[in-house]
């Protein structure tokens, strides 16, 4: 039985990885199961499978994204690449030292790095998001400070003007953002303009800024707002991310780095 929930989540992380190629204009089965480095047949099962989810349309040879962008509830990230995630958690946990204070955004890897910061002392998080205050609740050590304004359910992030309000607030050490869809000559990828604008605005209040997205990020850009990412920062991401989708930001001068996932078959 444990056998089969593995090779559910791997199908499942397989998937979200496909829909991102696809989303990208890489939707060719040749050219994904090649990429993939699994077979044809599983290629277009998966593709199938996509489609009766209503989060593809199917072409001759390959795929394209549904005319409208649906965007997952934090719930549905959870599923997804969830080792790579912890990962890129505990190397971002290992950024911060004691008597700092910093800015989670709302999301599933800043979720996963509160929990690896919930044992730290003399140390304060300010965020909009709710899977971070879930992960700090019973963090004795940990003084979280949450925004507040506005509640969106589908990702559980608090935004709007109070959000905007009390952030300018703050002063913080290091900021940790989270991405749906991140391009070196763009920035983030966001579902709203409300989202968009706390970002950015979360990116000029900390002395250090940092981008925790696991590699299927680098490939997905689907919704219509962007956060520029107009000042130095660094890219946290895990070691499947390819080489070649990281040296654009190499060539901007963005710091990468990269957490060890271990197993490449567990990100499938």
């Amino acid at each position: 039985m444990e056998r089969a929930r593995r090779a559910g989540r791997a199908g499942r992380e397989r998937r979200e990885l496909i829909l991102a190629e696809v989303r990208a204009g890489n939707g060719h089965v040749e050219a994904l199961a090649e990429r993939l480095d699994v077979s044809v047949a599983t290629i277009r099962r998966d593709l199938r499978r996509l489609v009766e989810e209503g989060r593809i349309t199917r072409t001759y040879g390959g795929a394209v994204a549904s005319p409208r962008a649906l965007e997952l509830t934090l719930e549905e990230k959870e599923l997804s690449y969830r080792r790579q995630k912890d990962a890129i958690a505990r190397l971002a946990a290992g950024q911060v030292t004691e008597g700092e204070v910093i800015i989670l955004d709302a999301g599933t890897t800043t979720g996963r790095l509160a929990w690896h910061l919930r044992e730290r002392r003399n140390l304060t998080v300010v965020t909009n998001g709710l899977s971070v205050l879930l992960a700090l609740r019973d963090a004795d050590g940990v003084e979280v400070v949450v925004l507040g304004g506005q509640l969106r359910h589908v990702n559980q992030a608090l935004i709007g003007g109070l959000a905007e309000a009390n952030l300018r607030q703050v002063m913080a050490d290091r900021v940790f953002l989270g991405a749906d869809g991140l391009a070196p000559d763009r920035g983030l990828n966001c579902p709203t303009l409300a989202q968009a604008t706390l970002k950015g605005l979360m990116l000029h209040r900390a002395r250090e800024a940092y981008v925790v997205a696991d590699h299927s990020k680098l490939v997905s850009w689907r919704f219509p707002y962007v956060t520029p990412l107009d000042r130095p920062w660094t890219l946290i991401t895990d070691d499947q991310a390819a080489a070649h989708l990281l040296q654009p930001y190499r060539n901007r001068g963005v710091g990468v780095e990269l957490a060890e996932v271990g197993d490449r078959e567990a990100g499938r």
